[in-house]
């Protein structure tokens, strides 16, 4: 999980949903459950621009679970992949990055699972992780989408390909479009965003650049999408 997990968009489907088949599960019957879970638990943001849970549980009787879990990091690489595809062809956002838990329920008949699901903030930073286990707090926050990122010190980057940190389905944005970097200093922190060679380039304040200093209020346009930095919440 992303250094940001502990900031929770809330829990998104509380239903359990339990699935009743015959014989065993199987891989592809997970996958289609959790697209299913992307479009039921899917939250407008904007005009065409949707977010959907991105922290998944599944539930397995004690066969299932047995033969599924040594096979956990590869399956989910394959699922994650297919869910991010998924997501890109229906403009949805995941806040952060997915993440699949699988869970050992003993009342379950083998072939039945359950699914939750919520949304999480986050992105994967070692640096930054570093810093928030060790309670340091931020001094400001970036919003992307409705979910607020606590700009603790390191960096992540931002842009519509798989490999960003934090991903936006926005065709107007670069796959690696722009970097945020948030550096210590006796002083307090000081934050940057750099231009990773964008296609449409990055704006702070309406001013394209391709290095600023950003503070608070300052309003960021990475191709269609707004991002703003704020005061975190009950400052």
């Amino acid at each position: 999980m992303g250094v940001f997990g502990a900031i929770e968009k809330g829990l998104q489907s509380a239903a359990d949903w339990v699935f009743r088949r015959g014989g065993v599960v199987e891989i592809p019957e997970i996958t289609q459950r959790l697209q299913k879970e992307l479009d039921t638990e899917a939250q407008l943001l904007g005009r065409d621009r949707w977010i959907v849970p991105n922290d998944f549980r599944v539930a397995l009787s004690a066969a299932d679970y047995a033969r599924l879990f040594p096979l956990s990091r590869t399956m989910n690489e394959e699922i994650a992949q297919d869910l991010r595809h998924y997501a890109t062809d229906r403009n949805y956002s995941f806040p952060g990055p997915i993440t699949i838990g699988y869970e050992e329920y003993p009342e379950l008949p083998t072939g039945r699972f359950k699914i939750t699901s919520r949304s999480v903030a986050g992105v994967s930073d070692p640096a930054a992780a570093s810093a928030a286990a060790r309670g340091q707090r931020s001094d400001l926050v970036l919003e992307v989408n409705g979910i607020r990122h606590p700009l603790v010190p390191g960096s992540f980057t931002i842009g519509r390909g798989h490999d960003a940190n934090v991903t936006i389905s926005d065709p107007g944005m670069s796959r690696l479009h722009a970097e945020i970097v948030v550096n210590a200093t006796n002083e307090g922190r000081t934050v940057h965003i750099l231009d990773n060679g964008s296609r449409n380039g990055v704006y702070v304040n309406d001013e394209r650049v391709a290095e600023a200093e950003l503070h608070e209020g300052d309003r960021i346009t990475l191709g269609s999408t707004q991002l703003l930095v704020r005061a975190p919440a009950g400052r």
